[in-house]
């Protein structure tokens, strides 16, 4: 039962410690990427090189999908190649996430020619340099629904009023579980220390027991031969009476 205990603690704070590892630093990306927004309105928010951005239609399906989150890196835009897939800003100023198809010039400026993986034509206006947001690296399913739920404010704070509550309910669960089980094992050291203690006494109080026995045993036997001693000297003086009177 003790073992189960234990088990059953070790996964609940490990469970605990996986989801603050996990949200914590979500919601804090999530707060600089916002507050990023806000001091530079015009310029798309970056963590560490990377820029983040979710995907709001299914045109490069089944590379990625609606509702992932797409991560970009910050490149020179004179290094990509066709096949690349990149992050840009369209005419609407709108970021777009297509493959590169071509790679043309026009008056020794470099453009180029992107499509959607899903659409059958290519995109209308070409993509300068300056347009380009960073390179594509990866995705996340699923999460871009979620952080475009996170980036409300009044989400942001529920949520990290959740966390910080969850979090001082299970460090105050698990401590508490910890001292009842400190106290359980003190309480059954002592109960073990008194039993071993009372176990100690009975065997002394039974040795000294065997111990006045043995000496009564031993008086016993002592008194018996000095006895046994005394009824053997007497015996030759009756006999000598008995020849004295015989004489007379």
């Amino acid at each position: 039962m003790k073992e189960n205990k234990k088990w059953y603690q070790s996964i609940s704070n490990i469970v605990l410690l996986i989801a603050c590892i996990i949200l914590v630093p979500i919601l804090l990306i999530n707060i600089w990427i916002i507050a990023q927004s806000k001091i530079n309105p015009d310029e798309i928010p970056s963590v560490f090189g990377f820029k983040p951005f979710i995907v709001l239609t299914g045109s490069m399906e089944t590379e990625i999908y609606k509702g992932d989150l797409v991560i970009s890196k910050v490149v020179d835009p004179s290094t990509l190649k066709v096949d690349d897939i990149i992050a840009f800003r369209d005419a609407e100023n709108t970021v777009t996430t297509h493959r590169i198809i071509d790679i043309v010039e026009d008056d020794g400026v470099n453009y180029f020619i992107t499509k959607g993986d899903n659409n059958n034509t290519q995109d209308q206006n070409l993509v300068e340099y300056q347009d380009v947001e960073g390179l594509y690296v990866m995705r996340i399913p699923g999460f871009g629904s979620m952080m475009n739920s996170l980036a409300e404010p009044m989400t942001v704070l529920v949520i990290f009023l959740v966390i910080s509550l969850a979090f001082i309910i299970g460090f105050t669960i698990s401590s508490r579980r910890q001292r009842e089980q400190e106290r359980k094992e003190f309480l059954e050291y002592k109960k073990m220390k008194e039993e071993e203690e009372k176990k100690k006494e009975e065997e002394s109080k039974t040795k000294k027991t065997k111990s006045i026995k043995a000496e009564k045993t031993s008086a016993k036997k002592s008194t018996t031969k000095k006895v046994t001693t005394t009824k053997k000297k007497e015996a030759p003086k009756k006999s000598t009476t008995t020849k004295k009177t015989t004489k007379k």
